[in-house]
């Protein structure tokens, strides 16, 4: 069963339009994979040791190791990336449903669908939990069916003795490869997700970690073939342009109605994965607010405790990164909000590597948290230095804000121990 969540979290909508960004890598995107799927593998060995350290999840072994200013940055980077993810979901979704519904293709129609289904959502969340949950639940099994649709094709062609099509030809350098291990890390990330329920785990020391690392390696490897499984079934110029590359691969094979049966398959995945990480930033969102990281403001709450005020303002900023973006193409706007979900991650997991060093004494432990650390800082390279840079000024921009709440929270406390001056 936790093997089961790892799975679920990870496997989302980024993997599906990720070849969009991938296909002009050409090499670089299969090395990338590789790469990405050891370095997720040794990220996920380090959070996979902390879980040895009690309850609580990874900010609650992070604030062990470094205290509760450091475990804000962790909360607001995961904030942020969520926020950035949930508008890649969006235009994945709305991707999706573009090659259903031709009408809705090109950037001003793929914008409108992807702020309506935030819109949607948001709805769903404030109705509650249940109705939330529902969602999520009819969604897990769907989401796997395109991905080993495309691996059977993919194999089905190699014993045919059938050439597949050439790679882009991109050169093979370093800042390519690092480009698509940045890109291609995107669809490895919520492993993470599996080290929190720990006080519901029996023997966590054993089962998160196997989970966690197997878990990794399954997906990772149905990613690895299904991804570059497209590159080598549809030309490099026609996934360029394609609204859902794994769609056009089973049209190819199977027919437009089979194609059309993927592609509503896509489009629900999207919307799931979409659905369920809005539920969690949200609660995040709440979570901060209680702690006070956050304007108090954010933690209320209406029927059954519901954290609307948090579900209004995560639904409102994915929809302003979508809008202050709209310009790009598709796939420049879904490669770019990819980027920076995947490097404000990155500060999660360079952490959760650092404080699982301190528990970590053995030689061969700590070679692979320094793999870990060494991967995660080429992935930063490989983000680029726009999302760098952006992700950098939201990290000052929370402790900012959290500078300014500890201010005025302080003050209070102040105004509040001075005695009233007697009346005369």
């Amino acid at each position: 069963m936790t093997g089961g969540l790892v799975v679920g979290s990870m496997i989302g909508s980024g993997i599906f339009m990720l070849p969009v960004s991938l296909g002009p890598l050409g090499v670089n995107a299969v090395i990338g994979w590789v790469v990405s799927i050891f370095g997720a593998l040794a990220i996920a060995f380090a959070l996979a040791s902390l879980s040895r350290g009690g309850e609580g999840g990874i900010r609650a072994y992070i604030e062990r190791a470094f205290g509760p200013t450091t475990t804000f940055l962790v909360a607001w980077a995961l904030f942020w990336s969520n926020l950035a993810a949930q508008a890649a979901l969006a235009i994945a979704t709305a991707s999706a449903a573009s090659s259903l519904f031709p009408a809705l293709g090109g950037a001003s129609g793929i914008v409108a669908v992807g702020v309506g289904s935030v819109v949607l959502l948001t709805l769903v969340n404030l109705r509650g939990v249940r109705t939330s949950g529902g969602l999520s639940l009819l969604t897990v099994v769907i989401k796997i069916l395109p991905l080993l649709a495309v691996v059977a094709i993919v194999a089905l062609r190699q014993f045919s003795g059938a050439p597949f099509e050439r790679l882009a030809s991109s050169p093979l350098t370093l800042p390519n490869i690092a480009t698509a291990t940045a890109l291609t890390l995107f669809a490895l990330t919520g492993f993470e997700n599996a080290t929190a329920p720990v006080d519901k785990v029996r023997d966590p020391a054993r089962t998160i970690p196997r989970a966690i690392l197997g878990g990794a390696a399954l997906v990772g490897l149905i990613y690895l073939v299904s991804s570059s499984g497209v590159m080598l079934l549809l030309p490099a110029d026609r996934i360029a342009t394609s609204p859902a590359p794994y769609a056009d691969v089973i049209a190819l094979r199977w027919g437009h109605s089979a194609a059309s049966l993927a592609a509503l398959a896509i489009a629900i995945s999207a919307f799931g994965a979409l659905n369920s990480l809005m539920f969690g930033t949200a609660e995040l969102g709440y979570a901060m607010g209680l702690r006070g990281d956050l304007p108090p403001v954010i933690a209320r709450t209406g029927h059954d405790n519901i954290p609307y005020v948090a579900h209004l303002i995560s639904g409102a900023m994915t929809i302003f990164l979508i809008l202050a973006n709209s310009s790009k193409a598709t796939a420049s706007l879904f490669t770019f909000v990819l980027l920076l979900s995947t490097a404000a991650v990155l500060f999660v997991y360079a952490l959760g590597a650092l404080a699982a060093w301190r528990d970590q004494n053995t030689l061969a432990s700590r070679a692979v948290l320094i793999i870990a650390l060494l991967f995660i800082a080429f992935a930063f390279y490989g983000a680029g230095l726009e999302a760098d840079l952006w992700s950098i000024v939201l990290l000052g921009g929370g402790l900012a804000i959290r500078f300014t709440l500890r201010l005025i929270a302080g003050s209070s406390r102040v105004a509040e121990a001075i005695p009233a001056a007697p009346l005369e």
